[in-house]
């Protein structure tokens, strides 16, 4: 097993040895960085980093990403690796703190020596470091963020987004919240940052006239009740809620404390519902309410999501993660959607890994990102050419149905970051066994 998480307690005195000393892949500032190099791989080793919350506020859910990929790489390496090369895939926990991001950045690229980050977790944390990756010529896969920021390939050549990013997923949103409740006051709870103006600049496009109130909450601070209150008082019977897990799950606690029920309509970034069942019986519990029925409080709930979800077990791809899963993850906790988030990251990065050939150099990885055939397991279609860092496209609207099977309320669609037309996706979906992660 070569999958390993490490602290982040304790990097100070490094990082600062790093930084005075240098290190593989640094750059002098006036110098563009050589991507001719194969920092990080070995013979029979591919050294690959991520930051992820494994502590603090977004942890619960999200601490899920990374045992999927290290699943995932495990199973890989076991199954001969790629080209005969094991992904050595080493985790830092940031808490989702910047400074800590910064931090164990440093310490990935300087230290440890990675050949490329991977799925490097939110918004206020990686947009700190995505300068520094650029000039540190390390490539920046598939970050799990839907800000619009990593779409810019002329900025950041070196970046790539993963998950279709807020402005579109909340267009497909608004569209089906104008369509099918016309006449519903519509408010939006968002995230204080790059969640909340790209997402409302896509609900905007939509429901503008539907919109009675906008609210905001920062992350640093669990006390949802003001934010609540004034959605209610502002007569809002649909809340956009554009939130990580725990923010979600508070959100649906306070309104059901207060008596107030809105059509709760929910982001990718925190609609994982096995999460926010975990995550809704611990506030509870911790609120001296032990029988708060929770599943009956996201019953009804409508999200969006571009993955197949842990619900389809008559998916191949949900079929294989689960085997992979039991037999490599390591961890006591069951399966989640986001789970499956951090196995399709792996997956599509040990694609790349293989389109890259033996001869493996950070150019010929982007390369081959470039030119890659994306298509499965997801849902929508997926960019990373030259042009275009979009990752995942689009997305479904769904309902959650307590003990039963979601149900679509719309299939796929598409549509871009600007006043494009929201369209019915177009993709094919292979099976596992069509798809060449591992091998020779």
């Amino acid at each position: 097993m070569r999958s390993r998480i490490a602290p982040a307690a304790g990097l100070m005195a490094a990082v600062l040895l790093a930084t005075s000393c240098g290190g593989a892949g640094e750059v002098r500032d006036d110098a563009a960085a050589d991507l001719d190099v194969s920092t990080g791989v070995t013979e029979d080793s591919i050294k690959i980093g991520s930051h992820q919350p494994l502590t603090g506020p977004a942890a619960p859910g999200y601490s899920q990403i990374s045992i999927g990929a290290g699943a995932v790489f495990d199973y890989v390496n076991e199954n001969g690796g790629v080209h005969g090369r094991e992904i050595d895939y080493v985790v830092k926990d940031d808490a989702y703190d910047p400074a800590r991001t910064i931090e164990v950045t440093r310490d990935l690229v300087h230290n440890e020596e990675i050949f490329a980050m991977l799925g490097g977790l939110g918004t206020p944390t990686h947009s700190k470091v995505v300068d520094f990756l650029d000039e540190e010529g390390v490539p920046d896969l598939f970050v799990s963020s839907g800000a619009l920021m990593w779409n810019q390939p002329d900025k950041y050549p070196l970046t790539f987004g993963y998950q279709v990013d807020y402005t579109k997923e909340a267009k497909i949103q608004g569209k089906y919240i104008a369509e099918n409740m016309p006449d519903a006051k519509v408010g939006y709870l968002h995230q204080n940052d790059d969640v909340g103006t790209d997402s409302e600049a896509g609900l905007e496009q939509y429901v503008a006239e539907q919109r009675v109130a906008v609210e905001s909450y920062d992350p640093g601070n669990t006390d949802i009740s003001p934010q609540i209150a004034s959605l209610e008082e502002a007569g809002a019977d649909v809340v956009v809620c554009s939130c990580i897990p725990a923010f979600t799950a508070l959100s649906i606690l306070e309104s059901q404390r207060i008596g107030y029920e809105p059509q709760f309509v929910v982001s990718t970034i925190g609609a994982d519902t096995a999460t926010l069942t975990g995550l809704l019986s611990e506030f509870a519990a911790q609120a001296g309410n032990e029988d708060v029925p929770v599943e009956q409080l996201l019953d009804g709930m409508i999200y969006t999501g571009y993955l197949p979800a842990i619900t389809r077990q008559d998916d191949p791809w949900i079929q294989l993660y689960s085997r992979i899963y039991e037999e490599y993850a390591d961890s006591d906790r069951p399966m989640t959607n986001t789970t499956v988030y951090g196995m399709v990251q792996a997956t599509q990065m040990a694609r790349a890994l293989m389109s890259a050939g033996e001869d493996l150099t950070r150019q010929s990885l982007l390369d081959a990102v470039h030119t890659q055939d994306w298509a499965g397991p997801g849902y929508v279609p997926f960019a990373s050419t030259e042009d275009d860092h979009g990752g995942y496209a689009g997305a479904q609207v769904l309902r959650f149905r307590a003990g039963e099977a979601p149900e679509t309320l719309q299939e796929a669609m598409v549509t871009d970051s600007a006043g494009g037309e929201v369209t019915a996706a177009e993709v094919e979906r292979p099976a596992p066994e069509d798809i060449t992660f591992y091998g020779e």
